[in-house]
């Protein structure tokens, strides 16, 4: 639990912040005779790489490939686990007694901790459970989002390449990669290539600009996934009904209107990363 980027790889923590919140009877486990830590047989635990705080901060399960101790200051290389997504820190909060970090402060103080927790065992069962599967396209059992994909649904019409443009350079700005349906080939049906896509993404873009029953399918897997869905359209009258309460960007295809497009796509991209 320590507010650094972990997402860099290469991370330095305070060695004296070591075995807080830890059993004395185990923190043991990992010192020899003469009170050194005992480095290779802790770095083979797998981990929990938590920022400090209780709610939608990044969690990451992963692994220390090394450690190298500098005075006062632990130097770790560490790697994620690329089966496991990341998680947030409520749902550890919530499953805290499972988890052995029964109190609050735990998650308000920079410290490593080792608990007595088979912590693979407890994302099967709490963070990762089965869904239900659909007979018309396949999904994996798990969800594996990707967290800098975004995904653009659109008609297939060369006429959308310049809006998907704007679309993909908004992503960029944001620090996502957008990809297109039309980008893949991986399967014999181009629906399992699309659902597969939706599944993915952090975050999907319909354009509903012409009703195109295809791009209404697709919107309604990926809030069906959870996914957080952008609605865009060239005229108000191609938004349903049944989805006028939700938030659209209406946009003109034109340069002035595309490149307002694209910076109002940047900014509901920050929002929603928490940029």
């Amino acid at each position: 639990m320590f507010n650094v980027d972990w997402s860099a790889g290469r991370v330095s923590v305070p060695s004296g912040r070591i075995f807080e919140y830890t059993d004395d009877h185990i923190s043991a486990q990992f010192r020899d005779g003469s009170n050194n830590l005992l480095l290779d047989r802790l770095t083979s635990l797998p981990c929990l790489f938590c920022e400090e705080g209780t709610t939608n901060e990044a969690a990451y399960v992963g692994q220390i490939n090394r450690v190298r101790i500098t005075g006062k200051d632990m130097s770790l290389e560490i790697r994620f686990d690329t089966e496991v997504p990341p998680l947030q820190n409520s749902i550890m909060y919530a499953n805290r007694t499972q988890l052995d970090m029964p109190h609050e402060f735990e998650f308000s103080r920079n410290h490593w901790a080792v608990k007595d927790v088979d912590l693979y065992r407890f994302l099967l069962q709490t963070v990762r459970p089965r869904r239900q599967r659909p007979k018309v396209f396949e999904i994996a059992e798990h969800e594996s989002i990707e967290p800098a994909l975004a995904s653009a649904m659109m008609p297939f019409d060369s006429a959308f390449n310049v809006v998907y443009e704007s679309i993909r350079e908004a992503a960029d700005n944001a620090g996502l990669r957008c990809r297109r349906a039309d980008d893949i080939w991986e399967n014999v049906a181009i629906i399992q290539d699309v659902v597969s896509l939706i599944d993915r993404s952090r975050i999907v873009i319909c354009d509903c600009t012409g009703r195109n029953p295809n791009v209404f399918y697709e919107a309604g897997i990926a809030h069906t996934l959870g996914r957080d869905v952008i609605l865009i359209t060239q005229s108000d009258h191609d938004i349903p009904f049944d989805l006028r309460h939700l938030r659209y960007v209406r946009y003109l295809n034109n340069g002035e209107g595309r490149a307002e497009l694209m910076q109002s796509l940047q900014n509901r991209m920050n929002t929603l990363l928490g940029h």
